[in-house]
């Protein structure tokens, strides 16, 4: 394992692909955009927020230069924290995306028909923060959602009855499932802590994660035992897991830092197989880290930047692949896609480009 004093190298280079602008400064309205989320084959792009709408554009012939021309937008009642989309087994192209909003209801929504499909209303009002597909082959999903009210449900997509419910006591931040399909669900919360749950058997964590100084706003499976969280002291930690079964405990490998985060959702987002994470700043720029090294490897300033009239980056998407339907199996982890959206409601599109020749294993991390 090498150590932090070895400085970051620079690999990867961004370029601004396009700009879609929020038309609420004419209006003189607030757009702050909650999530933005690529679907699977990268083609598909929403975005929620304040707004009450979900936005949808097709990268791959969309040459919308504001969110009013978008491809698809469908009203909705309330006010958004969270989307996901929702696996769709034999296809890569999104069909279904899920909702979470500040009155405490998911909703499944039908892209094509602009409609809503299904709705559970389980956390009592409360604002639902984060939702989440698991992505196991072969398996139906499993849906869950994240609340202010304390919990984290656990739910079967293809049915309307109440799922399984895991009590934290504190604001659920965040929900994951592990991408590979192991049964485990990650929770980031405002007791400063992240837990990971085993949906077989939710009676306790299976680990927990205790290092950061205030909430826990994202939390990312990395694989191979490895996790990575974001909270509101400013910075993101690494973590491998020591021990097995319950009562395991997070060891923190590396702190990042360098953004800026004392207040605010700014979103994080892991391409795993390219080891780069992506996050937000409450200083009004977008920060690429490599998992490698605690300082940022990149730096974009978003829209005006400098946030010096209060906006910040709000949500963040990062993908392997150039964007428009490039998967990751055709690039081979020298591109990427980086969707960042900010409180202005404005979205930028940043292509990276590998610039030398480099592998990552975790045993270098």
């Amino acid at each position: 394992m090498n150590g932090q004093a070895e400085k970051a190298r620079h690999e990867w280079d961004f370029t601004l692909s396009k700009l879609i602008t929020s038309t609420s400064r004419a209006s003189n309205t607030s757009d702050t955009l909650g999530a933005v989320e690529l679907d699977p084959s990268n083609r598909l792009l929403a975005t929620g927020g304040i707004a009450r709408k979900i936005r949808i554009y097709n990268l791959t012939n969309n040459d919308a230069l504001s969110a009013d021309h978008a491809d698809i937008c469908i009203c909705v009642p309330a006010k958004l924290s969270s989307l996901c989309w929702r696996p769709e087994p034999g296809s890569r192209v999104g069909r279904v995306v899920c909702a979470g909003d500040y009155d405490g209801v998911v909703t499944e929504y039908d892209v094509e028909r602009s409609t809503p499909l299904s709705e559970r209303d389980e956390h009592g009002g409360r604002r639902v923060w984060s939702v989440d597909y698991s992505r196991a082959q072969h398996q139906h999903p499993l849906g869950a959602s994240g609340s202010d009210d304390g919990t984290a449900h656990v739910w079967d997509a293809r049915s309307s009855s109440e799922g399984l419910k895991i009590k934290r006591g504190s604001p659920v931040c965040c929900v994951e499932f592990d991408p590979a399909g192991s049964g485990l669900i990650a929770l980031g919360c405002a007791n400063q802590k992240a837990y990971v749950y085993d949906v077989r058997r939710v009676g306790e964590p299976v680990t927990v994660f205790d290092g950061h100084r205030k909430t826990v706003t994202y939390v990312r499976f990395l694989g191979e035992g490895r996790m990575v969280s974001a909270g509101i002291d400013g910075c993101l930690k690494q973590w491998e897991v020591v021990g097995s079964g319950e009562g395991g405990v997070g060891r923190v490998v590396r702190t990042y830092e360098g953004h800026v985060n004392e207040r605010r959702f700014v979103g994080l987002s892991v391409w795993r197989e390219g080891g780069l994470m992506g996050c937000g700043s409450e200083s009004g720029e977008v920060f690429v880290y490599d998992l490698r090294w605690g300082e940022p490897i990149w730096i974009g300033a978003f829209s005006g930047g400098g946030g010096g009239d209060g906006q910040f980056v709000s949500g963040v998407c990062l993908r392997g692949g150039g964007g428009g339907g490039v998967g990751m199996e055709e690039v081979v982890g020298e591109k990427c896609t980086l969707v960042a959206g900010g409180s202005d409601g404005d979205l930028m599109i940043f292509v990276g480009d590998r610039k030398m020749s480099s592998s990552l294993g975790f045993g270098d991390c």
